[in-house]
């Protein structure tokens, strides 16, 4: 091979060789396996980043049951509860509880893990099996001049008996499966059916960095490396997660309206998804998410139904403030949680009304004039009026998140809760709503329109089919609502359901999606052939799934193609429940998906394992099926399968 004396060609060719050799030896961008790398390989880079995660909740959501991390007194300290005694106990390093157990006899067990910081902290014990079991008794970590300092109980004065599934041995207080997700990074649940236990791992105890951001093996390449991989391997930075909605974008404040404006308008929802993994109630259909993962493939968002939210849309139960957030105004004009909240110390960005000043101007809000209450009052915060908040586990403060005007007008109309009489406790809401009149003769209804058609509905009134089909098909609603109206309209099914599964059934919204596929579920064969068939092949898991359920008892009538199709979906659905298999309603589930195709077999076995778990939730099945039995031919069938006697 000629050679060459040309220096600069020397230089060249030997970067160039360089160059493919780091490519040969590397793992090549694309084709990288996505792996965990832990939180100290982003500190070298992102130090302030880091250092402020560090002193989050999110760092101390879980952490190891060592005397640093443990918070409460466990120096023989007893409380007694519902006729239960806990004492606290503390052996060297080992922290301990004496109570009772599964067995319902007392015995003494080592507290493994300590369960977030502030305003509670709560322990967990390890039992045979995997079995992680959160303790009922919880730690006040308030000051003591606030009522804190102190044990006390999540379930004051009530105690479930060892065989119940609200004992904190049962299921209920199972870490494996209520928790884990939500307060450690990558946990994969792991469950084993034929022993009962869990070999539940995670990649970090805590919610670390790629809790949010995603697994950072392609990024620290991508570091590492920047010439090569920039722009070459990958055109970002190596994350499946971008959390990039927020760059570049300002908010002016209009002088006319006092409002604020976004620069360009947000098209998507990755941040919000990213925080909906653990700030919703949802369920969980499958294992192995990842920040960036479409959301749907591993999780069921749930709507605003009864008994979670009151029929305006306020907070009821838990709910963790995503969907209360989606139905809100600010989330309309492209507001995202890190505009409010630095998502590393998961702090405001600003205190108290300077956090809403950002966006409304000071001299139209933040004034007396707007909210009637004396300059540095409770009822001169913000928060007081538009974002009121409500107790949950005895001492957690929660602010509702949906953002509205207060209407105590509702509360006269439908009995909902309204901002004013929280605080004015001495009047009632005439009072409270005359007020509002007073000072706002013309006042703004606000951004949830729904509560009249939802209250309905929470009432059985016969008009709440229409009022909801209204609500459904209103395009000017939120999304949130909209899913939510379809939901509702799962248990009344007619033609308005009907009508409303097949106009949202392909939604490019996938909640909606799979809401509008619920409808069917009171529906005939022709129905359900005609729009769950195309959802077989929807890009969502989720959707998948519920059309194999749908269809399941159809599926003898099914083209091979489609067949094939199902046969897909259908395992995607029994896999579903198959991750699930420690919860007795999942084995329900199979229960009639193998009955429904005929796997009589299958659905005895399933339904034994199910009364092993949950006896109480086994008998109720059974009695449903007796009920049924006698005007189905199919239910009696399947009550003999299973070996139950009909009434």
């Amino acid at each position: 091979m000629p050679r060459s004396d040309n220096p600069r060609r020397l230089v060249a060719a030997i970067v160039v060789t360089a160059s493919f050799a780091v490519l040969a030896c590397r793992p090549r961008g694309p084709d990288q396996p996505l792996a965990f790398t832990g939180s100290d390989q982003c500190a070298g880079c992102h130090r302030q980043e880091y250092d402020a995660w560090r002193t989050s909740q999110h760092a101390r959501a879980m952490q190891p049951a060592t005397p640093a991390n443990v918070l409460g007194r466990f120096d023989g300290t007893k409380l007694l509860n519902g006729g239960v005694s806990y004492t606290f106990l503390r052996r060297g390093d080992t922290s301990l509880v004496r109570t009772t157990g599964s067995a319902e006899t007392p015995g003494e067990f080592a507290i493994r893990y300590t369960f977030g910081v502030y305003p509670l902290q709560q322990y967990l014990v390890e039992l045979r099996g995997g079995h992680v079991q959160a303790l009922l008794a919880a730690w006040d970590a308030r000051p003591a001049n606030q009522g804190g300092q102190r044990w006390f109980s999540l379930a004051p004065n009530t105690e479930a008996s060892h065989a119940e599934r609200f004992h904190w041995t049962g299921s209920q207080y199972n870490w494996n499966y209520m928790c884990a997700d939500c307060h450690s990074t990558a946990v994969r649940k792991q469950y084993e059916p034929a022993t009962d236990s869990f070999h539940t791992t995670f990649s970090e105890i805590n919610v670390a960095c790629e809790a949010c951001h995603g697994p950072g093996s392609r990024h620290v390449s991508w570091a590492r490396y920047p010439r090569l991989m920039r722009g070459v391997l990958w055109h970002d930075d190596g994350f499946a997660s971008q959390l990039t909605e927020r760059r570049g974008i300002t908010w002016s404040i209009d002088s006319a309206s006092g409002n604020a404006h976004r620069s360009a308008p947000r098209t998507t929802d990755r941040e919000i998804q990213t925080c909906t993994q653990c700030h919703a109630r949802r369920n969980h259909i499958a294992d192995g998410y990842t920040a960036g993962a479409p959301l749907l493939d591993y999780y069921v968002p749930l709507p605003l139904l009864a008994g979670m939210y009151y029929p305006d849309g306020q907070q009821l139960d838990e709910v963790y403030t995503v969907a209360s957030f989606q139905q809100s105004k600010m989330y309309s004009m492209g507001v995202t949680c890190a505009d409010c909240h630095d998502p590393h110390t998961q702090k405001l960005r600003r205190p108290g009304n300077q956090v809403c000043l950002q966006c409304h101007r000071a001299a139209k809000y933040d004034a007396a004039t707007h909210h009637h209450h004396a300059a540095g009052s409770a009822g001169a915060q913000c928060v007081s009026c538009h974002l009121p908040d409500t107790v949950y586990m005895q001492i957690d403060l929660r602010h509702d998140h949906s953002i509205r005007i207060p209407r105590p007008d509702l509360s006269v109309a439908l009995g909902v809760p309204n901002a004013c009489n929280r605080c004015h406790t001495e009047h009632d809401a005439r009072w409270a709503s005359a007020l509002v009149k007073y000072w706002f003769p013309t006042p703004n209804p606000g951004f949830q329109r729904f509560a009249s058609a939802f209250a309905a509905d929470d009432r059985n009134d016969p008009g709440a089919v229409d009022s909801l089909g209204a609500i459904a098909n209103d395009a000017t609603e939120p999304w949130i609502v909209r899913a939510s109206a379809l939901a509702r309209l799962a248990a009344r099914p007619g033609a308005t359901a009907l009508q409303a599964a097949q106009r949202w059934s392909g939604d490019s919204n996938p909640v909606i999606r799979f809401y509008a596929l619920s409808d069917l579920e009171g529906m005939g064969a022709q129905q359900r052939l005609s729009l769950a068939t195309p959802l077989l092949r929807d890009q969502r898991r989720a959707i998948r799934q519920e059309a194999a359920w749908l269809l399941a008892p159809l599926a003898g009538t099914l083209d091979s193609t489609t067949h094939r199709a199902f046969d897909a979906a259908a395992a995607e659905f029994v896999a579903s429940q198959r991750y699930n298999a420690d919860r007795a309603p999942s084995r329900l589930r199979l229960v009639a998906f193998y009955a429904q195709l005929g796997r009589l077999d299958s659905a005895a076995t399933e339904f034994k394992a199910a009364a092993r778990l949950d006896s109480a939730a086994a008998a109720q099945y059974a009695e449903a099926l007796s009920t049924a039995a006698a005007s189905s031919p199919e239910a009696a069938a399947l009550l003999r399968a299973l070996g139950i006697s009909s009434r």
